[in-house]
């Protein structure tokens, strides 16, 4: 299918498939155009409401070093105008487009960020913009992007830092550079996305499912990061420090006996905890009866019950019938060719 159709089915699906602000790419601003009108269509919303509050988002990439180029400068003065999100987003790799140095790479960062936020506010001040970054190093054997590292970790603390200075939300990522759904894209992971929470990200893209440094994509992959993040997630949640009869809780077993069948565990033990949805705490027996499962097959089998069990969320009365005709209407026209 051709790219200056493609967009018209993939927003399409977006929109029918999912009630979540989508994401938008700055392709030119005729293919711009096209998606806001079909998120106005979808959503049952005019214009002036369509320019009220974020219906959408893109990213901004600057193409590293110190250049923002002619789509991206597009899109951003076309999502400044009609008051969408633009994820401003320097590409900034640490010995290939920016300096070798952690505070090399984050200085170019920051000057390309600030152009890029500077433009909307020219164009529209008050324009919504994020302060995106994206700030890792490269194997300097092979060249190729690495995640998870700990340069990336520094980076997306500073870039926080940063982001916090001039008063914007930050987004940040959770990358890795494995081929696979392995060890290694589980450690690269998890150090990615501690590096922004502990960085104090707002938003977090990139957040699952990423192989090859963003070069591929894995559906067990995207499993396994969820049941990671709701893990994050629950770590963030208050803990119950609540004492009411706690000393009775104590002293109601005596010295050496076991809390499992307690009134106070029996009253809390269902939703006490974090209930898992790919780990397995059986023990070894036990999980050896059962076919000796990994995490990434026991991935397996979740994402396609989730697929299958899923249904589209409800659209406004008269939504999937306006689409239909608008990307039928544009797919006679020929599309909006991209920039």
């Amino acid at each position: 299918m051709p790219l200056e159709l493609r967009h018209l089915v993939q927003t399409e699906g977006q929109l029918t498939l999912s009630n979540k602000p989508l994401f938008v790419y700055a392709r030119g601003s005729n293919q711009v155009k096209d998606m806001f009108e079909m998120i106005r269509l979808a959503r049952g919303v005019d214009e002036e409401d369509f320019r009220a509050r974020p219906y959408c988002f893109t990213v901004i990439n600057t193409n590293s070093p110190r250049q923002l180029d002619v789509p991206m400068c597009q899109g951003i003065i076309d999502f400044a105008r009609a008051k969408q999100v633009a994820i401003i987003t320097p590409f900034t790799l640490a010995g290939a487009m920016a300096p070798i140095t952690i505070a090399g790479a984050l200085a170019l960062q920051h000057a390309e960020a600030l152009a890029g936020i500077t433009l909307s506010q020219i164009v529209n001040p008050g324009a919504p913009v994020v302060y995106g970054s994206f700030t890792s190093n490269v194997d300097m054997k092979s060249g190729s992007p690495a995640f998870g590292t700990p340069e990336f970790v520094r980076a997306a603390f500073g870039a926080g830092q940063l982001a916090r200075h001039i008063g914007l939300p930050w987004r940040g990522s959770a990358a890795t550079a494995s081929n696979t759904p392995d060890a290694q894209a589980t450690y690269e992971y998890l150090n990615s996305v501690w590096g922004s929470v502990l960085g104090g990200v707002n938003m977090m893209l990139h957040a699952a499912g990423w192989l090859e440094s963003g070069l591929s994509a894995s559906l067990e992959k995207f499993i396994l990061d969820v049941e990671m993040l709701q893990t994050i997630a629950e770590i963030f949640q208050t803990a119950d420090l609540a004492t009411d009869n706690l000393y009775e809780a104590i002293a109601e077993v005596e010295p050496g006996g076991h809390f499992f069948g307690a009134p106070y565990t029996m009253s809390r033990y269902q939703t006490a905890f974090y209930s898992p949805l790919v780990s397995d705490w059986r023990n070894f027996g036990q999980w050896s009866e059962d076919g000796s499962k990994t995490a990434t097959m026991r991935a397996n089998t979740i994402w396609k019950k989730v697929v299958e069990d899923f249904k589209a969320p409800s659209l406004h009365e008269g939504a999937e019938e306006a689409l239909r005709e608008f990307v039928a209407r544009r797919t006679r026209e020929g599309g909006a060719f991209p920039a």
